[in-house]
């Protein structure tokens, strides 16, 4: 993995991207994200950590960074599994 990595917008990140703790550990992937592009207000993601699991919504404050490919968050393991479900929390 490469720490050198540009930071990128939210408007490019797709389904499938990484989704990572603060310490690095893998939390899932992107299901989808929530935002308006026509006036660039992103609200925040929502995030499958796997097969029958429910997906979490995590508010765009908690986003520490963007790469290709990765989101991280500034939440741990145990932030992230506290988190709404995305169908419930999402606006």
């Amino acid at each position: 993995m490469n720490a050198q990595r540009d930071p990128v917008s939210w408007l490019v990140v797709e389904r499938g991207w990484d989704v990572v703790a603060s310490d690095g550990s893998e939390l899932g992937r992107v299901d989808s994200v929530l935002g308006d592009t026509e006036e660039d207000i992103f609200n925040g993601l929502s995030v499958s950590p796997g097969l029958l699991r429910a997906a979490r919504y995590v508010p765009a404050e908690r986003v520490a960074s963007i790469v290709a490919g990765r989101v991280q968050l500034d939440l741990t393991p145990a932030d992230f599994e506290r988190l709404p479900e995305a169908r419930e929390a999402a606006p």
